[in-house]
């Protein structure tokens, strides 16, 4: 292998290890303090200036400004944080990693050192404990020394590049174009989906001597305007609340980096200047550009909220209508039947629901998407509002004097309500874990399976419009009709499952995998259409067609 390709291929390495050590300290801190990081922000959501502060240093800890962008991005999803807050964190958080970066690019010699006890250290603990904490505690120490042994690879691949003459001269032309090193920053750090890569690999030129501090402001520039990037295109399945933030992010980094590419020439006459060696010259100056932003845009936090939503306007939706409960009148609770007729509607209502969220799992399933399956979550919260608020309704209406039928009829609702509930459960902690595990492990089902799940869906889809009917209706004949249909889905589902179990000797052990995981699923879609027929039996059973147990009496006794 010739020197330049050996060049290439070990800073390619270099980059990679620290990419993957960034991503090892994510995982770790997320699984371990996820929960913890994510309320410690939301405590200190109380102005833009402690949100600001709280950005920052969770960033500092979490060693991600993506990652960070991506939490924030959670929250606003749920609706608890808006742009004007979000943004105040989020530029926070660009400060947060700007710092990070300038204490590894700087850290060159504590990696000599640190590396490989952290990366000793961390595999102990990884090994020794399973507890969650400690698990992923290992984890980040490995994470981290990882990143820190990738600073030795970096500055030894780029140790030749000193003597390479026409090296020099190709960056110092590139350097010295700022249009161009600008674009290059920008495309690196979306491409890496990391400022922290870009920086690292400007920090070696510095120190080789292939730039010089004026050359590497218009990378640093580029790459605060493409770090913005990755956190765009991970949000887009996320609804528009989510995805203004990032935006907005950008919007702020982005004028901000144009804005000193204008001024790039008096900003290099200043850097060349400065009393300090070319790397922390320019590490200084990355870190002030980000405390600048900062400064400069949270004053106008609101301003530019108003402009992401112009950029980004909310646009009709279809399940729009069905984001709380609209018709629970508590002037009507004087009237039971109104107050019932309320509370049926609601309850369909809360069924278009459930059938969004089946339908959003069953995409995800049949695009073998784990993204879709992060809008089952907000519909999962939506449902849990209709319950309790259905219920809470019902409650009271029976403070006051019911006659029979109506004590019937509000039981019949309350049951539904919460076996609607108890669905959506089974989708969203069930079968959406399912649907990850096969689109995670690229587990294919065969054409027949494939087959059985959508026949066996179109039954919960279908009994689910019925139940809607039935409740409202309090018709016998459809609930006689509905609780047939759970026979009919059990007697499909043995039939599935005995042709399943004779087709063929399964051997492998994927094979055992795959079949574990269809008859998993299958299950699923049985306790779903079980709590959606249910709104069957109180009807049958007021009108007296409901047997008293299901057992068969025997026969006749033993002899």
């Amino acid at each position: 292998m010739n020197p330049g390709t050996l060049v290439i291929v070990n800073l390619l390495g270099g980059v990679a290890l620290l990419l993957w050590g960034v991503r090892m300290v994510r995982t770790g801190v997320l699984r371990a303090w996820g929960d913890r990081l994510k309320r410690f922000i939301e405590l200190r959501l109380t102005s833009r200036l402690s949100a600001f502060a709280s950005g920052a240093m969770a960033t500092a800890i979490l060693g991600s400004g993506t990652a960070m962008a991506l939490i924030i991005a959670g929250i606003a999803a749920s609706g608890a944080i808006g742009t004007t807050l979000g943004l105040a964190v989020l530029l926070g958080a660009d400060l947060g990693s700007a710092i990070v970066s300038a204490v590894f690019a700087s850290g060159s010699t504590l990696a000599l050192w640190a590396s490989p006890l952290l990366i000793f250290a961390g595999y102990i603990v990884f090994s020794v404990t399973r507890e969650t904490r400690p698990h992923n505690f290992g984890r980040i120490m490995i994470g981290l020394g990882l990143m820190l042994l990738s600073l030795k690879l970096i500055s030894t691949a780029t140790a030749p590049l000193r003597e390479a003459t026409l090296f020099h001269e190709l960056l110092t032309a590139v350097g010295h174009e700022p249009l161009l090193s600008f674009f290059l920053g920008a495309i690196m750090a979306w491409a890496f989906h990391s400022t922290l890569a870009v920086i690292l690999l400007v920090a070696s030129f510095l120190a080789n001597g292939s730039l010089d501090a004026g050359g590497a402001l218009g990378f640093v520039l580029g790459l605060n305007l493409g770090g913005g990037l990755p956190a765009i295109s991970a949000t887009m399945a996320l609804p528009v609340e989510a995805r203004r933030l990032p935006l907005a992010n950008l919007v702020c980094r982005g004028a901000a980096a144009i804005l000193g590419l204008a001024a790039l020439p008096q900003i290099a006459i200043l850097a060349a200047e400065s009393p300090f060696t070319p790397l922390n010259t320019v590490l200084g100056l990355h870190a002030l550009f980000n405390f600048c932003v900062a400064l400069f845009f949270l004053p106008f936090t609101r301003l530019v909220d108003r402009l992401t939503r112009r950029l980004l306007p909310a646009g009709p939706k279809a399940d729009e209508r069905l984001n709380a409960p609209r018709y629970l009148d508590g002037q009507s609770l004087t009237s039971p039947a109104i107050a019932l007729s309320n509370a049926t509607l609601e309850t369909m209502r809360m069924g278009e629901l459930l059938a969004n969220m089946f339908d959003t799992a069953l995409s995800a399933l049949n695009e073998k998407s784990q993204e879709t399956l992060k809008l089952l979550k907000p519909l999962d919260e939506k449902i849990s509002v209709f319950q309790s608020d259905i219920q809470a309704y019902l409650v009271e209406l029976s403070q006051g004097k019911l006659d029979i039928p109506d004590e019937r009829r509000a039981l019949e609702i309350t049951l539904y309500v919460s076996n609607l509930k108890h669905a959506a459960d089974v989708i969203s902690l069930n079968l959406a874990e399912r649907i990850k595990v096969k689109a995670r492990e690229s587990i294919s089902f065969s054409a027949e399976e494939h087959r059985t799940l959508t026949e066996l869906a179109a039954i919960v889809q279908g009994n689910l419009k019925l139940a809607s009917a039935v409740l409202a209706a309090s018709d016998v004949d459809g609930a006689r009709r509905l609780i047939a249909q759970k026979d009919t889905f059990r007697d499909m589902e043995n039939r599935v499952f005995a042709v399943h179990y004779r087709s063929g000797t399964r051997r492998r052990r994927q094979d055992f995998r795959n079949s574990a995981l269809f008859v998993a699923m299958v299950r699923d879609l049985h306790r779903i259409n079980s709590h959606i027929v249910s709104a069957g039996y109180p009807i049958v059973e007021a009108a007296g067609l409901l047997r008293g147990t299901r057992l068969r009496k025997e026969a006749k006794t033993a002899e």
